[in-house]
């Protein structure tokens, strides 16, 4: 039985065993990834994970229960297990209070994307790593495999997406415990391209035994490689364009949505959910379309879940618990990738970011450590590695006044995180170029 029809077996079954007076949710949540890890660039282990859940809520006069089951593929056990968690949520819900901010979709709405572009097989991407990686230390795990997610509710609506995907995230390591870290991620594997990308980390790593360059505190001219620009990004999505953040004035672009400053008009940014690993609805069941959020340095639309739309009469457009962007898109510049080193001419080639946070939340200023791969560039070419640095620096004057070109060349980066479920986050970014970067420590 596929994982659509199983799911699909649930719900008619569940559409039966309700009252007239009772309504439901049901949230599909499934995946059969192969996870293989490297040490050494050699295997030290595999595995294949093959699992799905149902998210339940059961909803009746305002009040609302719900409970994750873990389904085991036997129709007649998960009909069961669902019958129990019936009952289960019909007593919990005699003890709850009324929501006044339940805001349930009634619309019978239907969509379905499947995206089943072949994944390579596992053994010939295994083959090709330990070949192009022969003599380096390589560290990483490699996840690939289908995605599945649905929604159904009493009301008709019903939602199904399915996609393929791979994501190889690893580390090349120097002998003096530096380290390259670099991605490989998307939807169709290119034996080209992840050679292109094993080999731009494996000259990087050859600059990590020099000296390191001694920096001072003060301010430098710097490239943003679009690992480094996702963690500046993923700042920013933590409440920026959040419906319920900006109307209690915490957002960290309140002075962007209040008008009273723009970003650079190189900046365009998407929540771009057509094609991408994001299901087109979300799991309280709104449907989801591609919002522009930023263009052209300006602030368009917010992201708004049920409970926002509820308490501030907004209308909801399908945005997840958190109310952050779970497929973000930057539009590209008209710097070429190759030409990053001479546009660069003097200052930071900046790979990875890590351990950010807010320095001031509601001046949009954050701060952070360079991390992997941090180069001093002299006249377009590398010459030294820079030893780990604190920045400090705002959000207005990065993607501002600072900001001075994108790459048109960009880079898919897919979550990484395997807490519970591969996830289905996404991250379409260029790299940044920037006058000046505010090193503090």
């Amino acid at each position: 039985m596929s994982h659509q029809t199983q799911f699909k077996a649930l719900v008619d079954w569940l559409q039966g065993a309700i009252t007239r007076q009772e309504r439901f949710t049901l949230s599909y949540n499934a995946e059969a990834s192969d996870f293989i890890r490297f040490n050494h660039a050699r295997v030290r282990q595999a595995g294949h994970v093959q699992q799905a859940s149902v998210y339940f809520k059961l909803i009746e006069d305002g009040r609302h229960a719900d409970l994750n089951l873990t389904l085991s593929g036997d129709a007649a056990v998960d009909r069961q297990r669902l019958g129990e968690a019936l009952d289960q949520l019909r007593e919990t819900l005699a003890l709850l209070p009324a929501d006044p901010y339940l805001l349930l979709n009634d619309d019978a709405w239907h969509s379905c994307n499947i995206q089943d572009v072949p994944l390579p097989d596992s053994a010939h991407v295994v083959e090709l790593i330990a070949q192009l990686s022969e003599g380096l230390d390589l560290v990483g795990i490699y996840a690939a495999g289908p995605i599945y997610r649905g929604f159904a509710s009493s009301s008709g609506a019903l939602g199904w997406h399915q996609a393929n995907s791979f994501n190889f995230d690893w580390s090349l390591f120097h002998e003096n415990g530096q380290a390259v870290k670099a991605n490989y991620a998307g939807h169709e594997w290119s034996d080209e391209a992840f050679a292109k990308r094993l080999a731009l980390a494996r000259e990087q790593l050859t600059f990590l035994g020099q000296p390191s360059h001694t920096l001072v505190p003060g301010q430098y001219r710097a490239y943003l490689a679009p690992a480094a620009l996702e963690e500046v990004l993923s700042m920013l999505c933590w409440g920026g364009f959040s419906a319920q953040s900006l109307a209690d004035k915490t957002s960290p672009l309140q002075r962007l949505y209040d008008g009273q400053t723009e970003l650079n008009p190189l900046v365009s940014l998407d929540e771009h959910v057509s094609g991408s690993l994001s299901p087109a609805f979300s799991g309280e069941g709104y449907p989801r379309s591609d919002l522009s959020l930023v263009v052209a340095g300006a602030a368009r639309d917010r992201l708004i879940d049920s409970r926002s739309a509820a308490e501030y009469g907004l209308t909801a457009n399908g945005a997840g618990w958190g109310e952050s962007p779970s497929a973000l898109s930057m539009k590209g510049g008209s710097l070429a990738l190759d030409d990053v080193l001479r546009a660069l001419g003097t200052g930071l080639y900046i790979s990875n970011l890590w351990y950010l946070n807010f320095s001031d939340r509601t001046a949009g200023r954050i701060t952070g450590m360079t991390r992997f791969a941090t180069f001093w560039v002299e006249d377009g070419k590398i010459k030294a590695p820079v030893s780990t640095m604190r920045f400090d620096d705002s959000i207005f004057s990065l993607l501002g006044e600072s900001l001075e070109q994108l790459t048109r060349e960009r880079e898919l980066l897919l979550s990484a995180s395997t807490y519970s479920q591969r996830q289905t986050a996404s991250n379409l970014l260029p790299g940044a170029l920037v006058s000046r970067l505010t090193l503090t420590l």
